[in-house]
């Protein structure tokens, strides 16, 4: 055991971990005044639910032994045979167990966002713990998965994926595509303005996105080292690129660049950069952020083109963000960074960007044919949206019996002002 391996995998565990309200915030904000509290409680569900079946089969289907290049065996269900003194390479197996879980969490939590202000909330608690059975836990075996009974992607494809392009952002983009086609339009969509109703709320979940983000992909070195560092100097500079990126096509289309847009382009380029960020120099994750974040705020525009109502953009960031990322590795990556593998710029090869395309072609076709198929089977069950008039009402008040903000003469500012 390394203990400074073991400390910084601990520290990157918990910044992931705040990713998940930070989301909370940044959908919250993206959402109407009447609906910011079923956003929020969509992602802190996620908290509660994934980490009980993360210990009782999770962990074993993504990472157990003696399992198969599809799926992990089940000698670790219930963490069976993890104790304080196995270890997952340098670090305590439980750190490891831990790390893992996170990224699990967020997946999930980031659905979320295409079915805004319109699914029963008991709905998508089902759609939790079948999805992330269904689905992730066998993508996180495809994916992360090393060992000697390993997932395809990561063993015998050889595809590059530093920390969950393809596991956390193709996967969850796809999700919420096939979602939002289950789901349908929300009521007054494209007639109504549908703005954000707490723009400093989205601005605060986009920065502690970030700052969770340093964990997630630095913490992905699992180990305090040079490549730690790489992917920590990757996650802040292609960030900062695909903000610009994005506020760069506002200028162009617009004429202003808008702060929605800003926090966008910032998420944009930390699904991008996640794939990547061991693997591309810090000159090539300024070219990425670039592209992600101006292919990303055309992409969000696709859904009026389309007719899909994708609420909160999780289809023009994480789906596209994370095939842009994922795919450009096999421009970008430099051999110096991926251990000998080279990339279309980097040593004119071109097989590593074949591989990189058939990781994000299967995981999108097997997480959006899936997701469908479990957000119809829900649906003809027990009814996956609210009715017409709960979504005009606010789900907040019909889902949550709760409001985020209380206004009129029994609140508690009348009151006060009263008594003044």
């Amino acid at each position: 055991m390394d203990t400074g391996d073991t400390a910084w995998i601990l520290a990157s565990s918990a910044l992931v971990f705040l990713m998940t309200p930070g989301l909370a915030f940044f959908y919250g904000g993206m959402v109407r005044s009447k609906t910011v509290l079923n956003m929020m409680m969509m992602s802190f569900s996620a908290l509660a639910i994934i980490p009980v079946l993360w210990v009782l089969y999770g962990y074993t289907m993504a990472f157990g032994p003696d399992g198969s290049s599809l799926l992990g065996g089940f000698g670790k269900a219930g963490l069976d045979g993890v104790t304080q003194g196995s270890l997952s390479g340098t670090i305590p197996e439980y750190v490891f167990v831990g790390f893992q879980l996170m990224f699990a969490i967020i997946t999930v939590a980031l659905i979320s966002g295409a079915i805004a202000d319109r699914a029963k909330f008991s709905a998508w608690l089902v759609f939790v713990v079948v999805w992330v059975t269904i689905v992730y836990f066998p993508v996180a075996h495809w994916v992360f998965d090393f060992g000697d009974d390993g997932g395809w992607i990561a063993t015998k494809l050889e595809a590059i994926d530093f920390a969950g392009g393809t596991a956390v952002h193709i996967n969850a983009g796809a999700a919420g595509l096939a979602l939002a086609l289950v789901l349908g339009k929300r009521v007054g969509w494209r007639r109504d303005p549908m703005r954000p109703h707490n723009l400093p709320f989205v601005l605060l979940g986009a920065g502690l996105l970030w700052f969770g983000w340093f964990g997630f992909n630095a913490g992905s070195a699992v180990g305090a080292n040079g490549l730690a560092g790489l992917a920590f100097v990757n996650t802040a500079v292609a960030t900062g690129a695909a903000i610009i990126g994005w506020i760069l096509v506002e200028y162009i289309r617009d004429k202003k660049g808008t702060s929605l847009g800003a926090a966008s382009g910032a998420v944009a380029g930390l699904v991008a950069i996640t794939p990547a960020a061991g693997a591309v120099s810090p000159v090539g994750s300024i070219v990425l952020g670039i592209v992600a974040g101006a292919l990303c705020a055309l992409a969000v525009g696709l859904k009026y083109k389309l007719g899909y109502d994708d609420s909160l953009d999780v289809v023009g960031v994480h789906l596209v963000g994370g095939l842009v990322g994922t795919i450009l590795i096999g421009v970008l990556a430099t051999k110096a960074n991926t251990g000998g593998i080279g990339s279309l710029f980097y040593g004119g090869d071109v097989s590593q960007l074949g591989k990189q395309i058939v990781a994000a072609v299967a995981v999108l076709a097997y997480s959006f044919v899936l997701t469908y198929v479990i957000g119809k089977l829900i649906d003809v069950t027990i009814g996956f949206r609210i009715s017409e008039e709960d979504e005009v009402t606010g789900i907040d008040q019909i889902e949550h019996l709760e409001t985020a903000y209380e206004y009129g003469s029994n609140s508690g500012g009348s009151n006060l002002l009263k008594e003044l």
